[in-house]
């Protein structure tokens, strides 16, 4: 069989088609290229079957002279990524990647250097510390006695990592007489203080407790917010002093495992409520700490106690100066044991000898500790 020769029965349609691509091959021969291209495969003639009857339009669109660069070539033919558009005059325009590239590096460094004056910003700004208190435990206790509701609040330091917090223990009348006491001796900044009230029934329930705790919570950060009433014995005693007097009698005991735990904590308390100023009560409890420190042979944590101790009292100057032997005699054989340098507490030791304020009598940490009376 014979095969069908080509465009036989093509109709008047068919041929009509023939001479518009004709045309437009004239036309775009005649264009002539700004710059010869370069070696690549032969053009192609489209297919008839491809063609459109809008030849005007089509030569519109087509007509003006075609710019192709050797760059954009070979970056279409490595990587398939290089786009060419036409400018508003039809002159060919370099790929678009490289200006984009550049564009987005101006910007990467633009948010760099943002991020980073931002960063250092924030380093200048210096948040608030402040002392905040939380309730987060309340158990209900029936003993011989009474019933009631321990409730264990937690003084936490604000605008910052804080990683020794320090708690308390008390119940509903210890708070109650704090607010008392508090009242008598500053009439005039407790005014219109609120405290919850006690209640005849329903003292035990899950909401009354909830209630109570939010309204502890706000009454202690309220009076920790006032200087004369957090500096005063009264707030400042409510918190540690019974721990210390539980803590002294427990070393003097010699029961250190058991006395360890409540100096550390009264401590963190004092640190965080009062941390300025060498007051009895802190040097007692530095005292307590290097004792039972060295006892269970933790030395370099008694060391390190010591030497605080030592730099408050030379801080203090002659305010608390019988202490400062003691302690200087404990830091001087804590750093010897521990391998530390102890030339200047011993230099600062025989100062005080010059100035008649050592003696050989001097009692030691322990005996300071057992003798005095904590009120």
């Amino acid at each position: 069989m014979s095969k069908p020769e080509v465009g036989a029965d093509r109709g008047p349609r068919s041929h009509r088609a023939e001479q518009m691509a004709s045309k437009l091959l004239q036309r775009l021969r005649s264009t002539p290229l700004k710059e010869e291209r370069g070696p690549g495969p032969p053009d192609e003639p489209p297919e008839s079957a491809e063609l459109v009857d809008d030849t005007e339009g089509l030569s519109l669109r087509l007509s003006g002279t075609l710019s192709l660069s050797e760059d954009s070539l070979a970056s279409q033919e490595s990587d398939g990524m290089g786009t060419s558009y036409l400018g508003s005059d039809g002159h060919g325009v370099l790929p678009l990647t490289e200006s984009k590239s550049q564009d987005e590096n101006s910007s990467y460094t633009l948010l760099t250097k943002q991020l980073r004056e931002m960063w250092e910003r924030s380093q200048n700004v210096r948040i608030p510390i402040r002392l905040t208190f939380e309730v987060t435990d309340a158990n209900i206790v029936q003993d011989a006695h009474a019933k009631y509701v321990l409730y264990t609040i937690y003084l936490l330091q604000t605008g910052q990592y804080d990683p020794s917090p320090a708690y308390i223990s008390c119940r509903y009348s210890d708070l109650y007489h704090l607010k008392r006491r508090l009242l008598a001796l500053f009439p005039s900044e407790m005014r219109g203080v609120s405290f919850p009230c006690k209640r005849v029934r329903k003292n035990f329930t899950p909401e009354t407790i909830a209630k109570r705790s939010r309204a502890f919570e706000q009454f202690l950060c309220h009076v920790a917010s006032l200087p004369a009433l957090r500096a005063s014995s009264a707030f400042l005693n409510f918190f540690y002093l019974r721990d210390i007097q539980k803590a002294q009698a427990l070393t003097c005991a010699g029961l250190y495992k058991l006395a360890l735990p409540i100096w550390t904590n009264s401590w963190r308390l004092q640190e965080k409520l009062c941390p300025s100023g060498p007051s009895t009560h802190r040097l007692l409890v530095l005292a307590g700490l290097v004792v039972c420190h060295q006892e269970l042979d933790t030395l370099e944590e008694a060391q390190a106690f010591s030497e605080r101790a030592v730099a408050l009292l030379q801080d203090a100057q002659d305010k608390h100066i019988s202490l400062l032997v003691p302690f200087l005699n404990a830091h001087i054989q804590l750093s010897w044991r521990v391998g530390i340098d102890k030339r200047e507490s011993e230099a600062l030791l025989q100062r005080l000898q010059e100035t008649g304020h050592y003696n050989h009598n001097v009692p030691s940490l322990k005996e300071f500790l057992v003798k005095e009376t904590i009120s």
